[in-house]
This record gives C-alpha cells, structure tokens and sequence, in this order.
C-alpha cells in the first residue's frame, strides 16, 4: 500500500502516510517531531518513522524475509502474535499506561495500515504498582510474583486488594493492605456459609444459573429484594463506567451489610431463611463477575483438636483487644485463619467460622 519502504535491509513505517497516527495517545505530529530525538537515523523519510523489520547485525539472532536476513521490529511481534491469537480484530487490549506511545501507537497504525480493519475496540492502560517509592519493574529487581504472593494470601484476597483501585490508578503495595482485603473476605464468605448452614436447596456457594434479575425475584421479602436491587443496578452502572471495580466492589458489600441485617431474623423464619439464602445468591452472583467466591466455602467442621486450639486463640484474642492490643489481636486473627478459621467480632461476642483453609 505504500505505506512502509525499505532502506539497506530496514523496512520502515511512514507515519505520515497514516492518516489517524496519534489518535490513541492524543498527540499530533507536528508536537512529536519537536520533541524527535537528535540522533536520528538520517536514513529515514521522516524522524517519526519507525522500524517493522531490522537488518541483523552480527552475533544477533536473525530469519530469512524478501529484504535479507534480520529480525522483527519492537513492535510488530505483538500485531503478529494478536493476530495470530485473536484475529485481525478484537475486543480489548491491555498493557501498562507507560506503553500508549510510542508501543501501542506503532501497534494499532501498522495494524490497521496492513489489515485495513480496526485493530483493537477498547485499551485498557493500567496504572503502576508502587513498591515504596518506586514502581514495580524488572529492570530495578524490586518486584513481588503473584506466585511469591499467594504462598502468603488468599488468592481471591489478592484480587481483591487489586479491585479495590481503579486500573488507570496507581496501586500502592502493603502487606497490611492484603490482610484487610482478607478480613473483608472472609465477611463476604461468612454470608456464604451462613446460607450453607441453613440448608436451603440451591443456596450458597457458587453462583448458579440465571441472571441477578432473576435471582431478585426468587428473594421472597420484598423489602430485601428492593435493597438487593438497588445494589445490583449500583454494581452494573459501576462496571458499565470504564469498570470502576472500586465502586462496584462498594455496591457489593453494601449489600452484605444488608444481608448481615437481615440474617438475625432468618434462624425462626423459614420463608425468611429462604429470602436470605437467594440474596446471598446474588452477591454470589455479582462477585463471581470479579472472580470472587471460586473458591468453595468449606462447611465441615475442625477435628476436636483444632477446635479447641481455635478456641483457646480465641480468647486470648479476646483478651489482646480487652487490652487494646490491636497488633497482638491482628496477629491471633491470623494464626486463627492459619489453622482453618475465621472470627467476627459481633456485640453479641466473637463468632468463629470453619473455613478448612
């Protein structure tokens, strides 16, 4: 088409030969060339032009192409392997915020140059992960595996913590930060449980067939299924808005508090038992959306033993936050849920779970 030409081996794309180059990143051509580089391969038709296909150098690894031995450019490989992979066209591409230019402006020109089809419909640009006062990189050795990670955490705690900021936003990492996405999980499960324990067919665990507005209409207290509602429609709106999962996350447990409420009058109500158990499927519902609740909750019981070494925990816990010893007390939480547990401090006392993980 024109578009790219080849030099001493180098095959290059001419950028001002593609109409729409700088619509991803906002910029013009006129603002990019007076911030070109100096040392510029003389070479090129323009200084914004930029390599498809490079000539090997010696020592450099290289394949056979019609313009000599050499290697792809930085950033054809990646329209070569999402086509490959997804087509010529598709839904959503992510990468990091420090990619949108040059990388993901040469991506989508030499594409569509090629393809004459769109590339990619929406980008997704996250922002970096903070470790201290740096960001999390390679190059610096200061970064943290999701591997190294989940030996420490609860996976779906993890996913949690990182729902909790919008994607475009930087994201500070705090081991004390994880543990509170823990706890805050293990409210959401104890609602799980909860239904589990009640034993109403079809309740609990994970979500099962059928949309929320159908689960809505099973709940049979109308009070709660309007409030139940309410959060569903709050939810959808946040994940509809460039998925602000820190809102929807907030419609989430909003509407776990309701249903944390409700569940005092559900152990001598069976109809209400039942209106509960389906609003918990909801939640269910709406966090299996963020990948949450893929994990079974265990409804089984501790052997003898664990159960009364979970107890004794208990009430030396009990006894730090008598005290204000918050840090011993976070620190008996923890080893409560190392041995398979929860505990939810309530006005009527401490309420303790079996997870069995």
């Amino acid at each position: 088409r024109g578009i790219a030409y080849v030099v001493d081996g180098d095959a290059y794309f001419e950028v001002r030969r593609f109409a729409s180059y700088g619509r991803l990143s906002g910029k013009n051509l006129d603002e990019l060339l007076a911030g070109a580089r100096v040392e510029v391969d003389e070479r090129k038709r323009d200084p914004l032009d930029f390599a498809l296909w490079k000539a090997s150098k010696p020592g450099e690894p290289w394949w056979e192409s019609p313009w000599g031995p050499g290697r792809p450019g930085w950033h054809i490989e990646c329209s070569a392997m999402s086509m490959e992979y997804l087509g010529e066209s598709f839904d959503i591409h992510g990468g990091g915020e420090d990619l949108v230019f040059p990388h993901h402006e040469n991506e989508v020109a030499q594409s569509e140059a090629c393809t004459g089809k769109p590339f990619a419909r929406f980008w997704i640009h996250n922002g970096f992960v903070n470790l201290g006062a740096e960001k999390m990189s390679k190059s610096l050795g200061n970064i943290l595996t999701i591997k190294e990670l989940v030996k420490r955490h609860d996976p779906e705690a993890l996913r949690l913590w990182l729902l909790g900021t919008h994607y475009r936003n930087p994201l500070e990492f705090a081991e004390d930060r994880l543990r509170e996405s823990a706890r805050a999980l293990d409210r959401l499960r104890g609602l799980v449980a909860e239904a589990e324990r009640l034993s109403i067919p079809g309740a609990g665990g994970r979500s099962g067939p059928g949309s929320p507005d159908a689960l809505l209409a099973a709940v049979s207290d109308r009070d709660l299924m309007r409030q139940a509602a309410t959060h569903v429609e709050t939810f959808e709106n946040a994940m509809d808005e460039d998925f602000n999962t820190p809102a929807a996350l907030a419609a989430l447990f909003d509407l776990s508090h309701e249903l944390y409420r409700y569940r005092d009058s559900v152990a001598h109500e069976a109809g209400r038992a039942v209106a509960f158990s389906n609003g918990v499927r909801v939640l269910v519902t709406l966090g299996g959306v963020l990948g949450l609740f893929q994990r079974p909750v265990a409804s089984s019981t501790p052997s003898p033993f664990l159960g009364a070494e979970i107890e004794r925990l208990v009430e030396e816990r009990e006894n730090a936050r008598s005290r204000k010893d918050w840090k011993r007390a976070d620190e008996l939480r923890g080893a409560i849920r190392q041995l398979g547990a929860s505990v939810e401090d309530t006005p009527s006392g401490p309420r303790i779970r079996w997870t069995g993980h």
